[in-house]
């Protein structure tokens, strides 16, 4: 996924809580540990810029794009956005529409967009989940962008890697995590 010469070349991480590190140092969430776990599979000298906030919707994410592009000329963006829409009710149609103009925006600066699938909570009902599951691989077939598997799906299932909250991985989890995404953006 991450292909062609790669060194000195820079990987936007634009996300929520899942990326920001929440309720940690920031050197210990998955995005600043994952120029190592690059290396280790063969990719070395990426810059990776966590340009994630906590609490970030997708709409938040649109805002903020564009000064993170101008700031950060990226060659990459992973776009790990779209779990706070899911838990506050957003619409699917909203939070496609929004993840359909980063992408665009992303395509349109020189930049190649990653995708990262986003899963909610059940609480909302299945048809809700089934709804917001779908905006993602939609999407990546429409633009023809790699989507990444949810890393929650295999972090939630160790208890011991969880925040109380049920929601937040904790740092014990944030080097398997780096590891999962660099195995993802390594392969072809």
């Amino acid at each position: 996924m991450i292909t062609g010469a790669v060194h000195g070349q820079t990987l936007v991480v634009l996300g929520d809580s899942l990326s920001a590190g929440y309720r940690m140092e920031a050197s210990e969430s998955w995005p600043s540990i994952l120029p190592e776990a690059l290396e280790e599979a063969g990719k070395p000298d990426i810059n990776v810029v966590n340009a994630s906030v906590s609490g970030d919707t997708t709409g938040n994410g649109l805002d903020r794009l564009t000064a993170v592009l101008n700031e950060h000329s990226p060659d990459w963006v992973l776009i790990e956005l779209g779990a706070n829409d899911g838990l506050r009710g957003f619409a699917p149609k909203v939070i496609r529409t929004n993840l359909d103009q980063m992408i665009r925006q992303v395509q349109d600066a020189g930049s190649v967009p990653i995708l990262m699938q986003i899963q909610v909570p059940p609480n909302y009902g299945k048809r809700y989940s089934e709804a917001f599951a779908a905006v993602y691989p939609s999407l990546s077939v429409e633009y023809d962008v790699p989507l990444l598997p949810f890393f929650l799906e295999e972090v939630i299932l160790k208890k011991e890697w969880m925040m109380d909250d049920g929601l937040h991985p904790k740092p014990d989890a944030q080097p398997w995590i780096a590891d999962h995404i660099a195995g993802q953006l390594s392969s072809p």
